[in-house]
């Protein structure tokens, strides 16, 4: 692509969640330290929503990673999952692999607390992590909430984390989980960068992937940027990326509101309004074409 053109190790505007990329604007830090401040206080449940492309799942494994070595974590990407099953999956996590694979629930639980008081007796807390959140089934919820029902005397023996889009909340408010909906004391919800962040999480994205120049997009592009992507980091991830492939394309140095301009009106989640009916070469024309 164009990495060497821009003398870059990486692409860097990539979609898969890497920690090394993770850019601490208000809204993620702070949603970071209630994380933090919530798995140190022993709670229970905790939430975290937000936007689809709002770096929900970036901000779990920047969690995960941010623990020390008195927890032990558990991570299940999909929970869309009848009861049993989302139990097992646990129990796979924290390497409980019962040899009668036809245990009822009850029996799998009665694993799970014999594992957690164990890790309870050396010292060490577990934390739960479901990503998608909003994919659970309303039964598995109940199945959750008797698992962090299960404590000694001084704390619980299973924290869970729930990382959701916003259908969690309604998914939530559902008459039959209300004891669970209580039980949940610290939350949050990450919302996209501001215009005056997203100056720097692009230059951050940019220096990580090996970039020494000057600021490569420029104030305009970055405007038309927060524009077209509405400060979320998926999208603004997508249409700088193709921006950058215009530029590659003519054998520039700066990008500028029109290369943004074209990238946005090939990407159909960013917004477009701004600019009407701009005309331009169709994207990969211009993005490789454009050099002949």
């Amino acid at each position: 692509m164009y990495q060497a053109h821009f003398g870059l190790q990486e692409l860097p505007f990539g979609l898969t969640p890497d920690t090394s990329y993770a850019y601490t604007c208000a809204s993620y830090q702070a949603a970071l330290n209630t994380l933090l401040i919530a798995v140190g206080n022993g709670e229970g449940f905790i939430k975290i929503t937000g936007e689809v492309g709002t770096g929900k799942t970036l901000l779990c494994r920047t969690f995960l990673a941010a623990l020390d070595t008195s927890y032990t974590s558990a991570y299940i990407p999909n929970p869309s999952l009848e009861p049993r099953a989302l139990l097992l999956a646990l129990a796979d996590d924290l390497k409980l692999r019962p040899k009668n694979v036809q245990l009822d629930q009850y029996q799998i639980i009665r694993g799970l607390t014999h594992v957690l008081l164990g890790y309870a007796a050396a010292g060490r807390r577990v934390v739960l992590c479901l990503d998608e959140a909003q994919a659970i089934p309303i039964k598995t919820f109940e199945a959750l909430r008797l698992l962090t029902n299960l404590e000694t005397e001084k704390r619980k023996l299973l924290q869970v984390v729930l990382f959701g889009q916003p259908e969690l909340d309604a998914k939530l408010a559902h008459e039959s989980v209300r004891q669970l909906r209580q039980r949940i004391t610290f939350q949050y919800e990450l919302e996209p960068l501001q215009p005056h962040e997203l100056e720097y999480y692009l230059d951050h994205r940019l220096r990580v992937a090996g970039w020494q120049g000057p600021r490569l997009f420029g104030p305009a592009a970055v405007r038309a940027l927060h524009h077209a992507s509405r400060g979320i980091p998926r999208l603004v991830n997508i249409v700088g990326h193709k921006a950058m492939l215009l530029l590659y394309g003519e054998g520039g140095q700066q990008v500028y509101a029109r290369h943004v301009r074209a990238a946005a009106s090939d990407t159909p989640a960013a917004r477009q309004s701004w600019w009407g009916v701009w005309r331009h070469p169709p994207f990969m024309v211009s993005a490789f074409d454009m050099r002949r």
